[in-house]
């Protein structure tokens, strides 16, 4: 894990690759727990027998559900120390170019792009790839902002 003494040492590593999580396991009752928080049950992701004739074989993980994994990701890869806290603020780009299939495995890669400075601290922009274990395609790239106050 990567971690910066202050908000201004974090800021010095805008463009850099702040370092890999280990690899997750998605498992169908992470994907049914997801479904019955959201209430997205679609057959693709909570129904094996009929995804196993669908067009991925099996079933798979919402994208939704892949994307929020990211918020836990964040704490296993680098963290700011003397901070008072983090905010969520939000999104600038996602994109989901391959399903990730339940018993895949996946990880999660950060790249710092951008931070800037805002009234309590700095909004920093981070690139999110998600990887599946042995595919080519990544399972999502999010541009997420976040909000860290001194």
């Amino acid at each position: 894990m990567r971690v910066f003494s202050s908000l201004d040492e974090f800021a010095g590593a805008v463009g850099e690759h702040l370092g890999y999580s280990d690899w997750l396991p998605v498992t169908q009752e992470r994907v049914n727990l997801f479904a019955d928080a959201t209430d997205d049950h679609q057959w693709i992701h909570v129904d094996a027998g009929k995804a196993a004739d669908g067009p991925f074989g099996t079933t798979i993980a919402h994208g939704f559900l892949t994307l929020s994994l990211i918020s836990g990701f964040v704490g296993r890869i680098y963290r700011v120390d003397g901070i008072s806290m983090g905010i969520n603020y939000g999104l600038n780009k996602v994109r989901f170019p391959q399903p990730v299939k339940v018993g895949a495995r996946i990880r999660a890669g950060a790249q710092l792009i951008e931070v800037t400075d805002v009234p309590g601290g700095k909004q920093g922009v981070v690139r999110w790839t998600i990887e599946i274990e042995d595919e080519a395609k990544p399972a999502c790239v999010a541009e997420m902002v976040a909000r860290i106050l001194a």
